[in-house]
């Protein structure tokens, strides 16, 4: 073969082959691989107006299947394919392109533009109540976690177990929808592990509460806590502090036995100079929360805040549970304003900044068990003018009396108030049959009016 032939025969070969690769390019861009599937529909060999046409003439029906278990069955639908969503074929046709033939098997997903998904609610209501079944009797797992306890911080491990995990199985319903068949595998729940990230976070945070401390300021007395002296336990999930402050209680109830006030007798000077000692049963004072203490100083040392106050951590009884008498730092805790009430001299005096404005003669309630004005010290629970007072007679009957001015200071209804209705105002009226009140301050209308207004809201009230 001379040498002009076989050039020809190259040339001709070369040729052959162009002419191939070019039909078979053509062929490849116009034609989906054999192995193709769309919405599980097989589409191999087609053009995208054959695909196009095949798919969309296809009716659809939704069944999931847990573990080849199905779950749900919906109804035979329409594609919901228009003749605006064909481009998302030549989309498809183009993603799975290859130069040469392909007999990779593909499932390749094509949503039309309006396709309904009323139905994933309920798919969804199906897969959880699968999963939920299918967990009954298997072990949950639990995740590592860091915790701090004695002023240290340690990891405790994560634990195995065999629960399923329900999350992305949705995901996957919703993104495999248009399939029609749907099948799903779920998986065992790993839990955190504690050289996870997560972990290693919470035990960089809760490291920070070790060398802390906080200033608790109690009236005018300072104390300091260490984060050991008010956390027991705590952890650190999720971006937020969680504490147990057990160790708090303690110090806490040291502090109230030296400051606190509340269900404690007063000190007091009376008006003739005697020092004495009042009974411990009324509602004035407060007292520290050993439970809300610690929620404020632990939030202190999450913060890194230097210093605190208690003052809204305490708490009291009667009409308010707020506490009466915090700020009151002198006077053995009853302040410089007070109204103090003698029930032996059936007397009255009334102090504002430690000046006696009224001085006044009253009637207290009979000396009976049933009428007997309290001992103690209390608290002016609220004001009104004017009040109507009702209640029960000794002898079953119920009155009304309109007053002018009402400062009530017990939950039972005793307070101060005018008393027209009453003629005997000696000093020895109270102990007379029916002679006093049924509790209350009775004063005289002359005078009734300077009392309401030099009394306050929460200002102590002594009964001795």
């Amino acid at each position: 073969m001379d040498k002009l032939t076989l050039k020809k025969l190259i040339i001709i070969t070369l040729g052959m082959l162009m002419v191939f690769l070019l039909g078979m390019h053509l062929h490849q861009k116009t034609h989906f691989n054999k192995n193709v599937k769309i919405n599980n529909i097989p589409v191999g060999g087609l053009t995208v107006q054959q695909a196009y046409n095949k798919v969309s003439n296809t009716k659809r029906k939704s069944k999931i299947y847990i573990n080849k278990k199905l779950v749900y069955s919906g109804k035979s639908t329409d594609s919901g394919f228009k003749l605006s969503d064909k481009e998302r074929f030549s989309k498809a046709l183009h993603y799975q392109y290859t130069f040469f033939p392909s007999r990779k098997h593909e499932n390749l997903l094509v949503e039309p533009a309006d396709l309904d998904k009323s139905a994933l609610n309920n798919i969804d209501s199906a897969i959880v109540a699968r999963i939920h079944q299918l967990n009954i009797g298997r072990k949950a797992p639990r995740d590592a976690y860091a915790v701090y306890q004695n002023n240290k911080v340690s990891v405790i491990p994560a634990i195995d177990g065999t629960r399923y995990s329900e999350q992305g199985l949705c995901n996957i319903a919703n993104k495999e929808f248009v399939n029609g068949t749907i099948h799903l595998t779920p998986k065992v729940i790993t839990p955190l592990s504690a050289n996870s990230k997560v972990v290693q976070d919470e035990k960089k945070h809760l490291s920070k509460l070790q060398n802390r401390s906080v200033v608790y300021q109690v009236q005018k007395t300072k104390y300091n806590f260490k984060a050991s002296n008010v956390i027991s336990k705590a952890t650190y999930q999720h971006g937020k502090y969680h504490f147990e402050t057990d160790n708090v209680k303690s110090k806490i109830a040291n502090i109230n036995n030296k400051q606190a006030t509340l269900g404690k007798s007063f000190k007091f000077r009376t008006d003739s100079g005697k020092v004495i000692s009042t009974s411990n049963q009324g509602t004035y004072g407060w007292k520290i929360s050993s439970k809300q203490a610690g929620q404020t100083l632990s939030k202190a040392l999450a913060n890194n805040v230097k210093s605190v106050n208690a003052e809204n951590d305490i708490y009291g009884k009667g009409y308010s549970h707020l506490g009466t008498g915090y700020s009151a730092v002198n006077n053995h805790g009853l302040g410089n304003t007070y109204v103090a009430v003698s029930l032996a001299k059936q007397h009255a005096w009334f102090y504002k900044n430690g000046k006696c404005v009224l001085s006044t003669d009253i009637v207290s309630g009979s000396d009976d068990a049933n009428n007997r004005t309290p001992k103690g010290v209390w608290y002016i629970m609220y004001q009104q003018t004017p009040s109507v007072l009702r209640g029960t007679n000794d002898d079953g009957s119920k009155y009304s009396s309109p007053v002018q001015y009402w400062s009530p200071f017990t939950l039972s209804g005793c307070g101060f108030h005018d008393a027209s209705w009453r003629h005997n105002w000696s000093k020895t009226a109270y102990k007379q049959t029916h002679g006093g009140s049924h509790g209350c301050i009775n004063m005289h209308p002359e005078n009734a009016g300077d009392g309401f207004h030099a009394l306050t809201k929460g200002e102590p009230v002594i009964i001795y």
